[in-house]
């Protein structure tokens, strides 16, 4: 009896899906079409526009149910316009629109005579199909546009940096007229800059800039070589046609101190005796454009040795003057002759180091040798008189 209970459920079951199924098919299959729908659209249907401007409005139509062929017109134009549409470069009257797609067709709008300042015209534009239809109501306010003006400016047109620095300025270039404008810029700066523009990231000479539009541009100094300590001027020009705005920017560079250490004669070798003291005469000097202060020294040796400087410790050392140290090496007792290497270091207070390393040249002492010498002769002679005595026996 369970069995067949089961069994009954599955048929049940199974009758009850298909009749859902065929209910949902028929729903599917009764379900009518949707109606078919035209839409017409601008993303400015309302603007102002300039006395003597040239007036095109992207227009853009879309369909539900069905592709449709549809006719432009102008249902409302004011006296002493003409209108035209246009696609793919040609003036045309009609657009094929598919459902799930956007036609897009141009209309130009012309003023055959003169138009006052602060007058409005309405238009309206009509598109009909067999099946459907829209329109689109458009105004356009007549004012005179304000007069083409650049202007740049600068929080911070004068920047602090070292002989390495290099400068970054953020300029802003306003364009305070209503028409797009190309932009050129140049800068007037010392042969020692290169300076170079940058609008988003980007290396640029020219660029376009939108009517009211504000664009952000980053300037860059870069010294070719260390300048001198001082006040260099950098002056940027923004033009357009008969346009110009300009920007007088300052690139203030520090003195800076550098180091730079040899020997006396300008040679990085020397020579030393193994378990004595040699003094090597060592010159350090500031190529910079600023004072060295605190200058200390020090040294990495092979194992065993010992080095020191006098002077230890340099006070000041200005800019383009040096100074005479004196290292002191003393190599160790056992030391194999040959060439070693010893890094001699200068370190300022303003954290300018340098080092030079020098080749020394180790010698023994040759007193060992004439001792040796010695030892072996007498050996040699008490030998041959060892022979000669007990030879005669």
């Amino acid at each position: 009896m369970r069995n067949i209970a089961k069994l009954s459920l599955a048929v049940l079951m199974a009758l009850l899906m298909g009749a859902l199924a065929g209910a949902s098919a028929f729903a599917q299959e009764t379900t009518p079409p949707p109606e078919p729908r035209l839409f017409l659209s601008t993303d400015y249907p309302t603007q102002q526009v300039g006395v003597d401007e040239s007036i095109s409005l992207r227009l853009e139509l879309e369909a539900e149910g069905e592709p449709q062929i549809v006719q432009l017109s102008m249902k409302d134009i004011p006296e002493g316009w003409t209108a035209s549409f246009r696609g793919g470069g040609r003036v045309i009257e009609s657009v094929y629109v598919k459902p799930g797609e956007t036609a897009r067709v141009d209309l130009k709008l012309e003023h055959n005579g003169d138009i006052a300042d602060g007058t409005s015209y309405d238009f309206v534009v009509a598109a009909r199909s067999d099946v459907a239809r829209a329109e689109l109501p458009i105004t356009l306010n007549v004012a005179q546009k304000a007069p083409s003006k650049l202007t740049l400016s600068s929080d911070l047109p004068t920047l602090k940096g070292s002989p390495s620095t290099t400068f970054r300025y953020t300029l802003r270039l306003k364009n305070e007229g209503d028409e797009e404008l190309n932009v050129s810029l140049q800068a007037d700066a010392p042969d020692i800059f290169l300076v170079t523009f940058k609008v988003t990231g980007q290396e640029v000479t020219s660029f376009p800039i939108g009517g009211g539009e504000v664009k952000s541009i980053t300037v860059e100094a870069k010294p070719l070589i260390d300048p001198d300590a001082g006040s260099y001027p950098i002056v940027v020009h923004a033009t357009s046609g008969d346009l110009e705005a300009s920007i007088d920017l300052a690139a203030e560079v520090a003195g800076q101190a550098r180091l730079s250490i040899t020997g006396l004669d300008g040679r990085l070798s020397g020579q030393a005796n193994a378990g004595r003291e040699t003094s090597l005469k060592l010159l350090v000097r500031n190529p910079g454009s600023a004072e060295a202060r605190g200058i200390e020294f020090s040294s990495t040796e092979p194992n065993g040795w010992e080095v020191s400087f006098d002077p230890a410790q340099v006070v000041s050392l200005p800019a383009g003057e040096s100074v005479e140290v004196t290292m002191t090496l003393k190599p160790p007792k056992d030391a194999v002759a040959g060439d070693y290497i010893v890094t001699a270091r200068a370190r300022s207070a303003e954290n300018v180091n340098t080092s030079s390393d020098f080749r020394i040249t180790v010698t023994t002492s040759t007193l060992w040798g004439v001792i040796g010498i010695v030892l072996i002769a007498v050996a040699v002679a008490v030998v041959m008189l060892a022979v000669a005595r007990f030879g005669r026996r």
